[in-house]
């Protein structure tokens, strides 16, 4: 019987060319003792090799070259047999120095690894791909194992004279040939074979160890330290390289001692045992017997009528309670699997926990302190800003690799500075470190930039939106380490870092969008894996306790927030010389206003005060608990700070926020009582057990109390919570919220003098790009809604109503009814409402909208008074401007459509005082128009009695005067005023009360602009002229009074009545005439002279009024006393005695030197009653 061969994965005359190339590079023969021997055209072949891989495997995308050197063994059968030959001294020989640098251009290929997705993978590519994963594997193990051979060292020789040049005399082949030797470090590190232990021959360890022996981790100090200055673009290699050798690496384990780590290794142990015996004492509880596993059957009855269910095992029949879980166990739900949308790179996980051995733990933390004090802030720095600039050698996996790089070295700092100070407690030395790297935070200040914070916030935030998860727990990590090392500096003895870290917490406490992130990624897990989790929920943990420690410290804390808000930009005009540029100034300044003053929306900031508690209860949703409840799930794999962290959310929503209702439910009280009392809880010897014991208790408490309040928790305990539920299970009643109206859109409206027809080609072609449909809409509207008008009016044409005298007069038959404008959609009728653009066509084209309220569902409406015709020219110039729209207006400064249009300035309203626009030379609005006067005249009006009855008597004087006046007509004074007369006066008044009006302020507007020292300087001196005035007036009417009193007869009272009231109009009229801004002290000069006797007021005012003087005949001091209290007025300054006259003060008798006596005589009068009567500023007197 024959077999057929299976037909060969590669092409078999490639095979052929391959394997002559590789039998003619060299061998070993037996003549020299094994030793390798290099072919007569070994370089050749070499180059040649290289060539069929680069046009064969690359071009065509195939990997049939590479299948074919790994089955001829090139690399371990050749290429490290002719690096390992190459003897240290023999650097002078090119030709060796060549032939080792085409092996070296042959291995970069060769380990480089696979990285195809599923879409990119071929049938070639499936079939050679798992061959050569394998082959890259004993690939490493050889490079690695070669210890007497020295494969890395030979290859750090070979970039050595390349090394040594200055960056600005390199060549491109020298920057090559250290790109290629770091190329080749960074593929060894991403080579690793799955489910290898920490000892294997290409793990972790071997290769750390391997980098340490021979000198490579030296190089890859070297070249970090002199970043930036002798090195450039080996930036991105170094960092890949750095992330592949750290990724999963504990920075807590590698800062450990022997003594310390066998300790962790023990405790681990011991951890691991406990867990087990825990496990086995739940199971104990419920575990068969030897004589009960088998033999058993029962049937479990359901809810439901004549269903069952069996359920095995003598275990069973123990109790109701362990059958049915025991059911449920055996239920088995087969979850959909969601198809992701790229599979991720196995190469970039970071998130899988790696083991390291003891030496390779021992090299790896001496390299990393020896980075951490001269490369970190070289490299990093150089890092950022080619990721700034986006060079082309950036790619996005670097950014990734970057921030996790950042947050690996920032928590390695804080390990070695906490085990330091450990250290350093522990030996009691007090004495201060020896260098200022050890104590300072300058060491990692590369990262604590606010070009690095920007950089963070970016690339979280657009990862966040482009929902790439990995990406997004890369730069979470950074961000809480970033936290942590400012609350270590925070706490730091020294000044320096202490002002640095209150900096750097101000910067990012400062921007509410950094919070509103921190929220959104919390709430942004469903399954993304623990690894996720556990850095969203440290970050939350860290970014809360922080900022509520920053907030309690600053009470004052203001947070910038980000909202939509309207901004305007005004520009102002030159002022013209004359009125006519005056004129058209200010329309050029009006159009360029509205122009500058269309409102956009854009995202505004403002700065508010920052409250903890409105921020913490943004954390205290259910998708924020969801993701804390599955972080809990995991309690048995978590460690004391882990199941704190999760302890003070819960501890936080439950009593700090008073929201315990968000906690009651069915699933998270099960995981809590299953954390406490089992199958599996929480170990009892854990420092944490008894703080989760005691939660568990008083939420158990918390809910069985709210439960008696509230019967309707038992059915929402099967439910999320949302805020109406949770309101209302804490009031018990529904929360009132009110609904804002939907508002209308801004009026818009085409900018300068256009004839309609040319309105609608702007908002046609304003609509033309993203809204035709619109456009089309209205032409179909207009051309059913033209028919129909055309219908009726022939149909009155022929029942004769156009030609109906009738109904011209009625003029009800002849109205055309209106026609319904109908959105034929509802994205139309949302439009119609909310759309400006296709608001102002249909308000071009005639459409009237009904009612006063613009409402959603207002109705639109074609009105009657438009005709058939009217309808299809406006739908012809539509239609002409839909097939050939005009996009630019103007020629100097064209504009487009969209600028065309602008919105519809409101009415004018009132200008204040202080507003200059259009205000003259005293700053007084003086536009003409008496209708926009500022403040109304006068002010508070002074309605009291004494006002009212002077301006009733002033009037009744005018029209006096006015009756009496003779005219021009009639000297006599018989005769009326003609209508142009009339009307001339009326215009004059109308000015005058205009002017008048102009110059009043409201005290509203007065400001202490308008205060002026000279004005008040000026106004108090004729004040004082006039209170000094009225006082030697007043003494004068006394002493004329007392002169005159004698020879008057009694029977002329009633003349002296009669003078008195006419003087006394006189008097107030004057009055009327003054100032309204008297001063208290005026008004009380007045109402004394007002409280003159009649006799008084006819002899101060009377006898003046007449031309005649009143001498003084006789003097004061030969006057009678008795004849001076007799004739003083009753209102003269006195007090009453006890027998009811009333004591009065007699003025000072004037001596022979015009003054005073010293002392005053008094002297009791009995006074006759009276009445006054006060009305215009008069008081009159019916005494006797």
């Amino acid at each position: 019987m024959e077999f057929e061969e299976a037909p060969s994965p590669v092409d078999p005359e490639v095979r052929a060319y391959v394997y002559s190339l590789v039998s003619a590079l060299g061998g070993t023969g037996t003549d020299e003792d094994g030793h390798y021997i290099l072919g007569d055209d070994a370089l050749a072949c070499l180059k040649d090799l290289k060539k069929w891989l680069k046009l064969y495997d690359e071009k065509a995308n195939r990997l049939d070259v590479a299948r074919c050197l790994a089955e001829a063994n090139l690399v371990e059968g050749d290429l490290l047999e002719i690096l390992g030959t190459w003897p240290e001294d023999g650097t002078e020989d090119k030709v060796k120095l060549k032939i080792a640098l085409s092996c070296l251009e042959l291995l970069v290929p060769l380990t480089w690894p696979m990285e195809k997705n599923d879409s990119q993978m071929t049938v070639n590519h499936h079939r050679h791909v798992p061959y050569i994963q394998l082959a890259q594997s004993s690939y490493k193990r050889a490079i690695l194992d070669s210890q007497s051979k020295t494969i890395l060292r030979t290859a750090v020789r070979i970039g050595l004279p390349s090394i040594a040049i200055p960056m600005s005399e390199r060549t491109t082949r020298d920057e090559g040939i250290i790109k290629l030797i770091l190329y080749l470090f960074r593929n060894l590190s991403i080579i690793s074979t799955s489910g290898e232990s920490k000892e294997g021959p290409t793990s972790r360890s071997a290769t750390i160890e391997a980098f340490h022996h021979q000198d490579v981790l030296a190089l890859i100090l070297t070249i970090c330290s002199n970043m930036g200055e002798d090195f450039n673009t080996q930036d991105m290699v170094i960092l890949e390289l750095l992330f592949h050798l750290l990724k999963g690496v504990s920075p807590e384990k590698i800062f450990m001692d022997q003594a310390q780590l066998q300790k962790h290794g023990s405790n681990e142990l011991g951890a691991l045992l406990a867990k087990e015996k825990n496990m086995h004492r739940s199971y104990a509880k419920n575990a068969p017997s030897r004589h009960n596993r088998f033999g058993t059957m029962i049937w479990v009855k359901r809810d439901e009528p004549g269903k069952v269910s069996t359920v095995s095992g003598q275990d069973s029949l123990k109790d109701g309670q362990h059958a049915l879980s025991k059911m449920d166990q055996s239920k088995k739900w087969n979850r959909p699997k969601q198809l992701s949308r790229e599979v991720e790179k196995a190469n970039d996980r970071f998130d899988v926990p790696v083991t390291l051995t003891n030496n390779a733990n021992t090299h790896l933390r001496a390299f990393i302190e020896e980075f951490l004090d001269s490369g970190f802030n070289p490299l990093f720095n150089h890092v950022r800003r080619a990721i700034e600039r986006e060079a082309d050698r950036v790619f996005e996996i670097h950014t990734q690799q970057f921030f996790y790089l950042i947050s690996w070295f920032l928590e390695a700092e804080r390990v070695r500075r906490r085990k330091k100070h450990d250290a350093e407690k522990k030996s009691k030395n007090n004495k201060i470190a020896e260098t200022f790297e050890a104590d300072s935070f300058a060491l990692v200040a590369s990262v604590l930039t606010q070009e690095t914070f920007v950089l963070l916030n970016r690339f979280m935030q657009d990862r966040l939106d482009m929902k790439a998860w990995r990406e997004v727990n890369a730069g979470t990590m950074c961000f809480t380490q970033i936290l942590l090392i400012v609350q270590d500096m925070a706490e730091s003895s020294l000044e320096e870092d202490q002002e640095i870290a209150e900096n750097i917490q101000n910067r990012i406490f400062y921007e509410e969008t950094t919070h509103d992130r921190i929220i959104a990624i919390l709430r942004g897990y469903k399954d993304q894996g623990f690894g996720y989790l556990d850095s969203c929920t440290e970050l939350s943990h860290v970014f809360l306790r922080m900022l509520e420690r920053y907030a309690r410290e600053n009470v004052d804390l203001q947070v910038r927030s980000k909202r939509r808000a309207r901004k305007k930009r005004k520009q102002k005009a030159a002022a013209a010389s004359n009125d006519g540029d005056a004129d058209a100034a200010a329309n050029d300044d009006d159009g360029a206003s509205e122009l500058e003053d269309v409102a956009e929306a854009e995202r505004v900031s403002r700065e508010r005060k920052f409250d903890f508690n409105r921020f913490a209860s943004k954390f205290m949703t259910q998708s924020c608990i969801d993701t804390f409840v599955a972080f809990t799930k995991f309690y048995s794999d978590l460690n004391t700070e882990q199941l704190k962290r999760a302890h003070r959310f819960f501890y936080r929503v439950a009593f700090k926020q008073e929201l315990s209702v968000m906690l009651f439910r069915i699933d998270i009280f099960a995981l809590f009582n299953r954390m406490i009392k089992g199958p599996e809880p929480l170990d009892r010897t854990s420092p944490i057990f008894g703080e989760w014991d005691e939660l568990v208790r008083q939420l158990i408490k918390r809910m069985v109390k709210k439960m008696q309040e509230r019967p309707e928790l038992a059915l929402e305990m099967l439910f999320s919570k949302i805020p109406s539920t949770v309101f209302y299970l804490e009031y018990g009643y529904e929360k009132q919220t009110m609904s804002s109206k939907p508002r209308a859109p801004a009026t818009l409206e085409v900018r300068g003098a256009m004839r309609r027809e040319e309105q609608i080609g702007v908002v046609v072609a304003a609509l033309y790009e993203n809204k035709i449909e619109s456009v089309d809409w209205v032409m179909k509207v207009l051309s059913t809604a033209a028919s129909e008008r055309q219908s009726w009016e022939a149909e009155s044409a022929a029942r004769g109503v156009e030609n109906d005298p009738s109904a011209e007069t009625t003029g009800l038959d002849a109205k055309a009814p209106s026609i319904a404008v109908t959105p034929d959609t509802e994205a139309r009728r949302i439009a119609i409402f909310k759309d400006a653009k296709l608001r102002l066509l249909m308000t071009l084209v005639g459409f009237e909208r009904l009612g006063i309220d613009d409402k959603p569902d207002a109705t639109w409406i074609i009105p009657s008074a438009i005709t058939a015709r009217q309808l299809h020219e406006t739908h012809d110039v539509i239609e002409k401007h839909r097939n050939d729209p005009v996009m630019e207006y103007g020629e100097e400064d064209p504009m487009t459509a969209d600028e065309m249009l602008r919105r519809k300035p409101a009415e004018k309203v009132r200008r204040a005082a202080y507003d200059d626009d259009l205000s003259g030379d005293d700053g007084i609005v003086s536009d003409g128009n008496d209708d926009d006067l500022l403040f109304p005249a006068r002010g508070p009006t002074d309605t009291g009695p004494r006002t009212a009855a002077a301006a009733l008597e002033k009037l009744r004087q005018k029209r006096r005067r006015r009756r009496d006046k003779p005219t021009s007509d009639n000297e006599d004074g018989v005769g009326e005023l003609d209508d142009e007369t009339r009307e001339l006066r009326r215009k004059a008044r109308e000015a005058k009360d205009l002017k008048k009006r102009e110059m009043f302020k409201s005290a509203e507007f007065v400001y202490d602009s308008d205060d002026d020292p000279e004005v008040d300087r000026l106004f108090f001196e004729r004040e004082e002229m006039r209170r000094t005035g009225h006082a030697k007036k007043v003494m004068e009417v006394l002493k004329a009074g007392m002169v005159e009193g004698k020879g008057k007869r009694k029977n002329d009272d009633d003349k002296v009545k009669f003078k008195e009231k006419s003087k006394r109009r006189k008097v107030s009229s004057e009055r009327e005439s003054e100032s309204e801004s008297e001063s208290d002290k005026d008004e009380d000069v007045r109402m004394a002279e007002d409280s003159l006797s009649p006799r008084i007021q006819e002899l101060s005012d009377g006898t003046k009024s007449e031309g005649e003087d009143t001498p003084l005949s006789t003097p004061l001091d030969e006057v009678p006393q008795e004849k001076i209290l007799r004739d003083i007025p009753i209102n003269v300054r006195g007090s009453d005695d006890d027998s009811g006259r009333r004591k009065a003060v007699v003025f000072d008798r004037p001596d022979e030197n015009g003054g005073g006596s010293e002392k005053e005589d008094e002297a009791f009068v009995v006074m006759p009653s009276r009445r006054r009567n006060r009305a215009a500023m008069v008081l009159e007197s019916d005494s006797d």
